[in-house]
């Protein structure tokens, strides 16, 4: 099976079929989550607008997910409790807790608590926001580190006999029979031809170009794309609750600690016509952002004070809906079957990845005549599993008393590093740092916090080729070092081949 895209969709895809035993190779033009799956909220949420627009089996669906995957990766997902404000410009209380009281009942919660009010004189949140807001409601989701869990789920891939080949277009593919006969193009301009039993199309924003390359049919299952901005403030407010705004448009945001020192305020949602590899936040999505969080907070956020900004296309199901918050987060899978099996997917969301990438592996296993059993609900993804192979609510709960081990067993490692370590690589911490003991064991100090121990892993283990590779999807240093850092990076990079 070759699949097209090394976005999450495309990379949980190949884990679930690679596990289930399939030959599967992955291609992406790019590097690993370079477009929408680094440039989304960074959120495992149930998602309040599926019930106003009666969206039921889908949040259900995202509900359940939730904690399947903090307990499946608990290093780089975690509860978040949210705070929803109720007061003028907001959403009407009576009809915020009836949506709250749903969400809580559709689906069992072991790890995230139930919604309640407050009020804000008595909350630590309370202290951020304008004086107007007496009371609000607290609800809890969950956060993840969205590139990182595409990197980890090629990871697993890779480790269960997957050939996962960033930086390498998918040129040219057409039907021999029952074989897809494809051409593969390197970054080098070297071409590569693979055969393949079923073709999967998981392009996001590209899928409609994919189609027309195997088919000619570019139009089938069209797609809406829709662009989503953030921005990176400095730190806003001192707690870790996140905030929940409505804007006078109607449309919300979300302001969330983000990497200790920042907040994280987004996003938009605008129709996008461009190319989707140009995608870039403007000046006016900064502005409306600024003052859409600027009407609730304390501290006024002006345009000046962002430090960073990102945005994706999300590659929605078109229904015809005018609004862009109206048109659904729910995925369609497309099977064509004349010939060799083309699978095409569309739509989706990040919080609902796993379940998508069970049902794809579902079809195309029965397409393929092989009989394999779903496996993912019960499995870690790689450094999850922190008190054994099984996933566990105790990994979750008891996550701060395992990183406490970690700078324990890592004490010749300033504690700071070791924290980012085990957030980002979980047990992976210890392949990291095999054999080394001394603080001259890591290597040279590329940048402050970055050695060449784990530029060496990351480009061993993690398909890492640039300074951006590293400074912004591996990790978020580039946010702490500053605009120079990536030009060091590369130098050293290339010099280092």
């Amino acid at each position: 099976m070759l699949i097209i895209g090394g976005g999450i969709h495309g990379a949980g895809i190949a884990r679930d079929a690679a596990g289930r035993g399939l030959c599967v190779a992955l291609c992406d033009q790019g590097d690993l989550a370079a477009h929408a799956a680094s440039a989304s909220t960074k959120l495992i949420h149930g998602g309040l607008r599926y019930r106003e627009y009666a969206e039921f089996a889908l949040l259900r669906k995202a509900l359940a997910e939730r904690e399947v995957l903090m307990r499946a990766a608990p290093h780089i997902t975690w509860p978040l409790r949210f705070v929803m404000p109720h007061g003028p410009g907001q959403h009407a209380a009576p009809m915020v807790r009836a949506g709250l009281f749903l969400v809580d009942r559709l689906t069992r919660r072991q790890l995230l608590p139930g919604s309640h009010g407050v009020r804000l004189s008595c909350h630590p949140a309370g202290r951020a926001l304008q004086p107007r807001f007496t009371r609000a409601l607290v609800y809890a989701d969950g956060w993840v580190d969205d590139a990182r869990l595409v990197v980890l789920n090629a990871l697993d891939a890779a480790e269960k006999g997957a050939c996962v080949l960033p930086r390498t277009r998918c040129v040219a593919a057409r039907r021999d029979g029952d074989i897809w006969r494809v051409t593969l193009r390197r970054a080098d301009g070297s071409e590569k031809q693979v055969s393949a039993r079923a073709l999967v199309n998981a392009a996001g924003p590209w899928t409609a170009q994919v189609l027309g390359l195997a088919l000619g049919q570019a139009q089938a299952g069209r797609l809406r794309l829709v662009k989503g901005s953030h921005i990176v403030v400095p730190r806003l407010f001192e707690h870790d609750y996140a905030y929940l705004f409505q804007h006078a448009d109607g449309r919300v945001i979300f302001a969330i600690p983000y990497e200790r020192d920042f907040t994280l305020i987004g996003t938009s949602d605008v129709d996008y016509t461009g190319d989707p590899a140009a995608v870039a936040v403007d000046a006016g999505e900064i502005a409306w952002l600024c003052d859409a969080a600027s009407t609730c907070l304390r501290t006024p956020v002006r345009p000046a004070d962002v430090v960073w900004s990102y945005a994706g296309v999300r590659p929605l199901l078109d229904e015809a809906a005018r609004d862009t918050r109206a048109v659904t987060r729910d995925y369609r899978l497309a099977l064509d079957e004349q010939g060799a099996p083309l699978l095409s997917v569309f739509g989706g969301k990040l919080t609902t990845y796993r379940k998508l990438a069970e049902e794809a592996a579902d079809l195309l296993c029965r397409q393929l005549g092989r009989r394999a059993p779903a496996w993912t609900e019960r499995a870690c993804l790689p450094g999850g599993d922190l008190f054994g192979a099984q996933p566990q609510n105790r990994a979750v709960l008891e996550f701060d008393g395992w990183r406490s081990s970690m700078q324990v067993h890592y004490a010749f490692l300033d504690p700071a590093l070791v924290r980012r370590y085990a957030r980002a690589y979980g047990t992976r911490i210890h392949t990291l740092l095999r054999g080394r003991t001394t603080l001259a064991d890591m290597g040279e100090a590329i940048l402050p916090g970055l050695y060449e121990a784990e530029v060496a892993y990351l480009r061993q283990h993690e398909w890492a080729r640039t300074a951006e590779d590293i400074l912004w999807r591996r990790s978020k240093l580039g946010l702490h070092l500053g605009p120079q850092a990536a030009a060091v990076l590369q130098a050293w990079l290339d010099a280092h081949e």
